[in-house]
């Protein structure tokens, strides 16, 4: 089946883009579009506890507003109370992810938890309007969601939060809160700094993404809730909703530096504010691994940390491989803190990561082989810096004579590296094979290894760099070139020189004067294979995943000044020794229909042979899917393309375009028309927007945007 961006989707292969744009919190949005209950997956059908499910009930806030949630209780927990855990996001119990949710939370009921997963307000079923993420009005719900649940008559007064991408944010950031009930979290797939390691921006430069999620939320900001559920009162929601509605793109333009908005929500400013105990977890093939380290050395009290080689999906349903059964590992977590049951979880080491061993470079891992590590604490002192010389067009030990390489790479460089982080949809979406990108880079390889060498931590690369103009930035790609010459992509780092000193204050360049600057790669635990080389390539530009300069930006290195460091980690005896994770597993979902089948993919890349322009288009179709149990259809179909010239910075395009169908026959036809592009030149973003809805063939909503926002250092 197809999910909501149209790609190839069960629960086994699930949450994704596809082709080699695989998408994070897109993919989060998109979850479980009509997803049949073939999974990968053993399937539970039996518990400890027979389990009741509350499809529908309103949660009353302060203000009026009345937030849905959907809950399973363990039978007789009215009589008995139990702990609750909260998942609490806007993806719509009713069909975004429906299936999802059935596929978890039962399990959880069914091992003695009251399991809740609210929508947050303005989206599903709730009141309200959503008019961005992780606001403090969504975190002040939250409280009052949490003493909601804690004074349920099936409630003990415990609870747990857990959630992915989106859920795993606001876990961290209620945790900050400090709500009483409040007793612990599992964050999966998220993050600490919105502005260094979101969707947004990377290093100082913008991400392409931050146009596409925002776009993702554009629609969805529209969408009805179901009247089967909310009564009469379901388009005065709706129009409501259709009023507040405004381009997420514009807001997240604007902000280019990391300023208060960014600060805002980002438990990183004071980790110190956490004080519950913490299970963060994250993925080599996800866009959200480097969290996991820093709050695994930033918080105070009790955590765990666990990074094996997932993209963004839960454990239980994700590639690549191997799976883990990630209700089993969250109730072992769930019984210390919220039952105070010895389960041994908090005796085993803090950190555990899987390391990846050497592959052939392939759009898409059903497994990546390796072995699990284990850190009693991080950092860790099993950790020693090796460092190596950028010399003449080598990685030497020792410094070489000082040499000028210069670099200035074609605007379609990075077209061998998907977006951001992994999808798990089981289309190609981990790196290819690098050569075509080392080819347009300024490249440096190591001599071939005789022996295994393993890495555990971010590398760290020291450039001393020129420029010829005011702004430009520098990606630097972590390779190993395998025997044969193929190039496999083990990390990337990517900084815009004009942020070079900070993030919030940026700074111009002076043409032709040289700095010292460091670009921190993404954390990675790897090991490089005897009879591979080491390579560091460099490049000026990394499209499709980071907005190009605004001209053309030639970048000189300063080989024997530069150097490489490498997070070296020899195997140690105690990485055999913790327990096996458990298998993957989940309970029943569901039935749904395809009423009709989806239209043919299309995902690739093209060249205008006539202009030169390159584009990466990809089309997409769910087909209309009925969930049989209340009859609520959807259908979401898309078109995005990317384009650039190789020679043209301020030809980059991102065009979007979706039509979303929500309903159910005799009662509701809504469809959603959206359309939203980003371009630029030197000086300026332009944002154009439209949405069209109707109900039928009546025309109910109906705005146009334009936006021209300056660009500042970016």
């Amino acid at each position: 089946m197809l999910n909501a961006r149209g790609f190839t989707n069960t629960l086994g292969l699930v949450c994704g883009t596809g082709c080699s744009l695989p998408l994070s919190k897109s993919a989060e949005a998109a979850l479980n579009k009509g997803e049949d209950e073939q999974m990968a997956a053993e399937i539970i059908d039996t518990f400890p506890h027979s389990v009741k499910e509350v499809e529908f009930e309103r949660i009353p806030l302060s203000d009026g507003v009345r937030l849905s949630c959907r809950y399973w209780l363990p039978e007789g927990a009215t009589n008995s109370p139990v702990p609750a855990i909260l998942e609490y996001i806007p993806y719509c119990t009713r069909d975004g992810t429906a299936a999802r949710d059935e596929a978890m939370h039962p399990c959880f009921a069914g091992h003695g938890y009251a399991a809740v997963r609210v929508d947050i307000r303005g989206s599903g079923e709730s009141e309200g309007v959503l008019t961005d993420e992780y606001l403090e009005l969504e975190q002040d719900d939250a409280l009052e969601v949490i003493a909601w649940i804690a004074e349920q008559p099936w409630c003990d007064g415990n609870v747990g939060m857990m959630g992915k991408s989106w859920g795993g944010f606001n876990g961290l950031q209620v945790a900050a809160r400090r709500p009483p009930a409040l007793k612990c979290i599992v964050t999966v797939f998220s993050t600490d700094d919105r502005y260094a390691d979101d969707v947004h921006y990377i290093g100082g430069c913008m991400t392409t993404q931050n146009t596409e999620w925002a776009f993702v939320m554009f629609p969805a900001q529209a969408r009805p809730p179901d009247p089967a559920l909310v009564g009469d009162g379901w388009r005065e929601m709706w129009q409501q909703r259709l009023d507040a509605i405004e381009p997420w793109v514009i807001r997240w333009t604007e902000h280019q530096h990391r300023d208060a908005y960014w600060k805002h929500a980002s438990v990183c400013e004071d980790f110190s504010k956490i004080e519950v105990p913490v299970y963060a977890i994250g993925g080599w093939a996800d866009a959200y691994s480097n969290p996991v380290p820093r709050l695994m050395a930033g918080l105070d009290g009790p955590r765990k940390g666990l990074i094996g080689p997932w993209g963004h999906q839960y454990m239980h349903q994700v590639v690549p491989g191997p799976q883990m059964g990630y209700m089993d590992e969250a109730l072992h977590w769930w019984d210390h803190w919220l039952k105070g049951r010895d389960t041994g979880l908090m005796d085993e080491p803090s950190y555990r990561v899987w390391v990846q061993d050497s592959v052939r470079p392939s759009a898409h891992h059903q497994q990546r082989p390796g072995y699990w590590a284990n850190e009693p604490h991080w950092p860790s002192a099993n950790i020693e810096d090796m460092v190596l010389h950028l010399n003449n067009g080598s990685l030497d030990r020792v410094a070489g004579v000082q040499s000028t390489v210069s670099v200035c790479s074609a605007q379609t460089t990075g077209q061998c590296t998907p977006f951001l982080g992994s999808s798990g949809s089981g289309g190609p979406e981990d790196p290819l094979d690098q050569r075509t990108d080392d080819a347009m880079s300024g490249c440096f390889d190591g001599a071939i290894l005789s022996e295994p060498l393993t890495i555990l931590g971010a590398p760290v690369v020291t450039l001393d760099v020129a420029s010829d103009q005011r702004n430009a930035f520098v990606c630097v790609r972590l390779n190993e070139v395998l025997p044969g010459g193929a190039s496999l992509q083990v990390s990337y780092g990517i900084l815009n020189l004009t942020h070079r000193n900070s993030h919030e204050f940026p700074e111009a360049l002076e043409p032709g004067k040289r700095y010292t600057v460091r670009v921190q790669l993404n954390d990675i635990a790897h090991t490089f294979a005897p009879g591979s080389r080491i390579r560091v390539a460099v490049s000026t530009a990394f499209w499709p995943l980071v907005w190009p300069s605004p001209r053309v930006a030639t970048v000189s290195l300063f080989t024997g000044e530069s150097t490489l460091c490498l997070p070296a980690r020899e195997p140690e005896s105690s990485d055999a020794e913790a327990r096996p994770l458990p298998p993957a597993r989940h309970s029943r979902v569901h039935p749904t229909t395809i009423l009709e089948n989806p239209e043919p993919e299309y995902s690739g890349f093209e060249t205008d042979i006539n202009t030169g322009v390159h584009s990466f288009i990809q089309r997409a179709d769910s087909g209309i899917i009925r969930y049989d149990r209340h009859g609520w259809t959807t259908r979401v179909k898309t078109d995005y393309q990317y384009h650039i010239h190789p020679d043209d910075p301020t030809s980059a395009c991102v065009d979007l375009t979706t039509t979303e169908t929500y309903g159910r026959k005799g009662q509701l036809d809504a469809r959603i028309e959206a359309h939203q592009k980003l371009t630029s030149d030197e000086t300026h973003f332009f944002i154009e927007a439209t949405l069209d809805v109707f109900d039928g063939k009546v025309e109910v909503y109906s705005r146009r945007w334009n936006k021209s926002i300056a660009r500042d250092g970016v």
